[in-house]
């Protein structure tokens, strides 16, 4: 059978309440039968003492134990003169004087298995220790109290512990006072139960709330959250729950918003391309070189954007091969600056470039930190309005080479510059698609720095535009 979590806990909870009653119960009962044998081992011993006074004073009066040899009757007196309640053991002197009877101490036959009790388990010893009174067999005798008259020793007086208890009285006490603890118990533990099942339901409810959200989540529903009612693992454990479910709504509202970006990215073109195809077949636009032109365009347009989907893709799955070697990171950007040194002369965007003439030599994958240089490059071409400026600026240690590309306005808001490098994103004032660009190059060019374990961070630029600086690392650097 499968037990919930609540069961688990009112099981749990449950069995060590049982376990700790039983453990009080057992303890109790222990501890009270130890005290209240102590208990009667006092009354007995003041008792002893009692007796032995009344004995000093016989003997006194009589002069030797003549008055007690054989005469059961007067040894029965003198026990039931010291006994607590004289009075009810004076209807028994009788009884007790016909189980005194026997001289060889010898249980009488209705108690051949019964505890003994203290009138029978009394020993009298004279002067020279001949038994007057007393069982047999006084090898469990306690240490004797002797017996004085005046400076004479006159006899011995001697107890023999106890088995059991013999009071009825005493008996029944004991028993009642079991028969308490025995019921305390048994309520403590009937209580406990009642108690553990609201106790377990309030535990195993966080844990409830937590599965039933979970399952809320397998179904797609991201914008279920759960109360945090409590401040220990549990309630950091609903926070986490809560912040995934957060992370998880916001991963798939990107989703959607990717797919939406991506068929309206792909649809501009190909709409494009159809038209433009379509009009030509009507024949109500000629074919010419223009209009050829203008097709292999757009079909660049579509082609660069697929490529680029699919680099993002695959850096995204890991499935992006990278074969890092030793390369000289200087002479790569030099000539990336003097690939796009005419087309930003063709825009009139005037170009700047302070760079070492030194080789750095560094351990990474040429293809992959072209295809990054590029990118920059191209990101820059594309949004710097013309008549602007381009900077570009290298720094160099022993451990790491840093590109800094600055370019002129339009410039970047600082609400959007930490959403630059989000896929798709675009500045709506300058990042258009008028400006051929689809908001993938930048995406492209952090997961390349990403898998070379370096940096990318962006900002504005005192030029009036954007400042990006890359940082990579030169691991294997040979000088």
């Amino acid at each position: 059978m499968k037990l919930s979590i609540a069961q688990k806990l009112f099981l749990a909870i449950l069995t060590s309440i049982l376990v700790m009653v039983l453990s009080m119960y057992l303890y109790l009962q222990w501890s009270f039968d130890r005290g209240f044998s102590r208990y009667v081992d006092s009354l007995e011993r003041e008792r002893l003492v009692a007796l032995e006074e009344k004995l000093g004073e016989a003997y006194a009066t009589a002069g030797s134990w003549d008055f007690l040899t054989n005469r059961a009757a007067s040894w029965a007196a003198l026990l039931q003169s010291t006994a607590p309640d004289e009075g009810g053991m004076m209807r028994q002197r009788h009884h007790l004087t016909n189980m005194l009877q026997d001289r060889e101490g010898r249980r009488p036959p209705m108690m051949q298995h019964a505890p003994r009790p203290f009138e029978l388990r009394v020993v009298l010893l004279d002067a020279d220790r001949n038994r007057l009174w007393g069982p047999l067999d006084l090898s469990a005798a306690t240490a004797f109290r002797t017996l004085t008259h005046g400076t004479q020793d006159i006899g011995y007086l001697g107890l023999i512990p106890g088995e059991a208890l013999t009071d009825k009285r005493q008996i029944e006490f004991v028993q009642q006072q079991k028969a308490t603890m025995l019921l305390v118990a048994a309520l403590t533990a009937l209580v406990a139960a009642v108690l553990c099942v609201p106790l377990a339901r309030k535990l195993a409810s966080p844990v409830g709330r937590l599965a039933e959200g979970t399952r809320a989540l397998t179904r797609g529903r991201f914008a279920t959250r759960v109360a945090v009612t409590t401040n220990d693992e549990l309630g950091q454990l609903t926070q986490d729950f809560n912040l995934l479910a957060t992370t998880l709504e916001k991963n798939e509202a990107a989703r959607k918003q990717w797919v939406a970006d991506i068929s309206h990215e792909l649809r501009t073109p190909l709409s494009i391309l159809q038209g433009e195809i379509e009009a030509l077949q009507d024949g109500i636009r000629a074919v010419t070189p223009q209009q050829l032109e203008s097709l292999h365009s757009e079909a660049l347009h579509l082609g660069r954007l697929v490529e680029d989907l699919y680099q993002l893709s695959m850096s995204d799955i890991g499935a992006l091969n990278y074969r890092k070697e030793l390369l000289d990171f200087h002479a790569i950007l030099q000539d990336v600056v003097e690939l796009y040194r005419g087309r930003l002369e063709e825009k009139a965007i005037a170009l700047e470039a302070d760079l070492p003439a030194v080789p750095l030599m560094m351990t990474a994958d040429p293809r992959r930190v072209r295809q990054l240089l590029e990118n920059l490059f191209e990101n820059s071409l594309r949004y710097t309005d013309p008549d602007g400026q381009l900077a570009v600026s290298l720094e160099h240690d022993e451990a790491s080479v840093t590109l800094h590309l600055q370019d002129t306005s339009p410039g970047v808001s600082a609400e959007d510059l930490p959403r630059l490098f989000e896929r798709l994103y675009r500045v709506e004032a300058s990042r258009t698609r008028n400006a051929g660009g689809a908001g993938l190059g930048l995406s492209i060019c952090r997961n390349i720095v990403d898998a070379h374990g370096g940096t990318i961070q962006a900002q504005g630029s005192a030029l009036g535009g954007l400042w990006v600086s890359v940082r990579l690392p030169r691991s294997g650097n040979n000088g």
